[in-house]
Parts: C-alpha cells; sequence; structure tokens
C-alpha cells in the first residue's frame, strides 16, 4: 500500500509511539487539579468538548445504546465514559499503559461499570484482543499517529459483523493549523511540511509520527480498505490564545475574536484540522 503523505513514517518502532503517549497522555493537562479525583475528570471532559464542541455530535454516543463499540486509542478515557454511560458495551483499546490507568481509574471513580480496557498496537490488534464484531469501530485522533495506518484499518476490518460502522477522525492537510505551524515553526518552509507537523501537531512538542490527510486521501485509504464512506466532514479551529489556555482562561486571538461568528464557522468547515469520517463495512469481514 501506498502511504497517504509524501513522509513516510513506516521506519518509526511503535515502542517511540508508546514511549511519547506514556510521558504525556493525550489531554492530561486538562484540569489543574489533582489527577485522579472526580473533579479533575469533570474538568478534563468539560474542558474537552469545550474546545472541541463537534465530538458529541460526531459519536453519537446515545445512538450506540445496547450496542457493541470497539474503540481505538481510548487515552485518559473521555469519550469512553460517555459512550458506556449511554449504554454501550464499550472494549476500549490504546497503546499507552499511563493512559490506560487513568483511563482504568475513570471509571472506578465515576461508577462507570462495564468497560473492557485492553492494552494493545492497533497494527498487531488481533494478539492482543481476538477478533469479534462490534457494531461500531470508533478512533478519534489516533491512527496518524500509527507508523503503518494502512495495516491498521487492515487489522480493524477483523472486528467488523455484516453491518459494522467505522468512525475516525484523522488530522486535516488543508488546515489552517498547518498553515499556523509552518509559518510559525518552518518559516515558510512548505517542502518541510511533514517533518514540522510531525514534530509540532500536540501539546508535547515531538510526536514521533503524525500523518495529515487531504479529503481525497482519507477516502481513498478508507475505500482501498474495503470501507465504504458515508459521510466526511471538516471541524475544528482552535481559536485560544496559548498563553491564557495554558492557565485555563479562553481568550481569543485577534484575528479571531474580530470574525463575525459565521465567517468563523464558514472557515472551520473548510480549513479544520479534524477530518472526520463515518464509513461501513457492507460485509462481514470477520
Amino acid at each position: 500500500m501506498v502511504a497517504p503523505m509524501s513522509h513516510h513514517f513506516g521506519n518509526v518502532s511503535i515502542d517511540a509511539v508508546r514511549d511519547y503517549w506514556n510521558t504525556r497522555p493525550c489531554n492530561i493537562r486538562h484540569s489543574p487539579k489533582p489527577v485522579g479525583g472526580r473533579a479533575y475528570f469533570d474538568e478534563v471532559e468539560a474542558r474537552k468538548y469545550f474546545v472541541e464542541p463537534h465530538i458529541p455530535g460526531f459519536a453519537d454516543f446515545s445512538r450506540w445504546k445496547g450496542k457493541r463499540v470497539l474503540e481505538i486509542g481510548c487515552g485518559i478515557g473521555t469519550d469512553t465514559m460517555n459512550f458506556a454511560r449511554a449504554g454501550a458495551k464499550v472494549t476500549a483499546v490504546d497503546l499507552s499503559d499511563q493512559s490506560l490507568s487513568v483511563a482504568r481509574r475513570r471509571a472506578e471513580v465515576l461508577g462507570v461499570k462495564g468497560i473492557r480496557f485492553v492494552r494493545a498496537d492497533v497494527e498487531n490488534l488481533r494478539a492482543a484482543l481476538p477478533p469479534e464484531p462490534y457494531d461500531l469501530v470508533y478512533s478519534f485522533g489516533v491512527l496518524h499517529h500509527t507508523p503503518h495506518p494502512d495495516v491498521a484499518l487492515d487489522e480493524i476490518r477483523h472486528y467488523f459483523g455484516p453491518a459494522g460502522t467505522l468512525k475516525v477522525m484523522m488530522y486535516h492537510r488543508h488546515s489552517w493549523k498547518v498553515l499556523a505551524m509552518v509559518a510559525r515553526h518552518g518559516k515558510g518552509a512548505f517542502w518541510s511540511v511533514d517533518r514540522i507537523v510531525a514534530r509540532y501537531s500536540e501539546a508535547q512538542i515531538g510526536s514521533p509520527v503524525t500523518y495529515t490527510f487531504t479529503k481525497r486521501e482519507l477516502q481513498a485509504l478508507l475505500e482501498r480498505h474495503g470501507y465504504h464512506v458515508e459521510n466526511l466532514f471538516v471541524e475544528h479551529i482552535f481559536p485560544w490564545r496559548i498563553s491564557d489556555y495554558v492557565r485555563y482562561q479562553y481568550t481569543m486571538v485577534w484575528y479571531f475574536r474580530i470574525l463575525p461568528r459565521p465567517v468563523f464557522r464558514w472557515l472551520e468547515r473548510r480549513l479544520g484540522w479534524h477530518l472526520c469520517a463515518t464509513a461501513n463495512t457492507g460485509t462481514d469481514s470477520c
């Protein structure tokens, strides 16, 4: 299979990816309170959905009541808890031991029952999780961080029944954030865009792997693995001034602040950082 970008991360070890996320699990600093308490987890959830308000609509938690959900890359468990609260039977997978430890603690503190947590590499998922059919496989902001997204999507195919749904968010190549990273950190060196994006894509600098996709590239990637794309849309421009945001204050950058709300939303739907796809399998792949 051909990688979706000109820059290939196929030589990066999965251990390097695991070490990166163990050092700082995604969203772990979404609250200043001590990690592990009820107040901490409540603040983490509130901040995540305030900053990324499109997630609940995309995940459509209530739709999966009584259904089997496999979450690839659960992180510290924000979406995981909401699938389970809505009545889904959830299996939550992550590569990072530290992330899973926090997610397990979260389920315990919040009293959310029935979640199965599995430590696994999505590119070798069957080694840790025997294939069985799920109604939904959900992966938000994860598969662009694995060295071989093609391998991951092939592996995921083993976890669908005759009518399975796949929901994934991948980073959008034609986005405001890519433009900003190249301008700020790369001094306009668009020929080095892949290296720049990988280094600065996350709150913690130096992600070993970060792919980005155009709409056409993501659709082609999914289709060549037998997924039928139902919906593909772009969302999310981060408008907050970082110096305030890290102190848990929300001040818009001046040029976003002066934009009328309809204009900002127009930009988000074209230059957003999140490329969200819903697809189905159509046939029994187990």
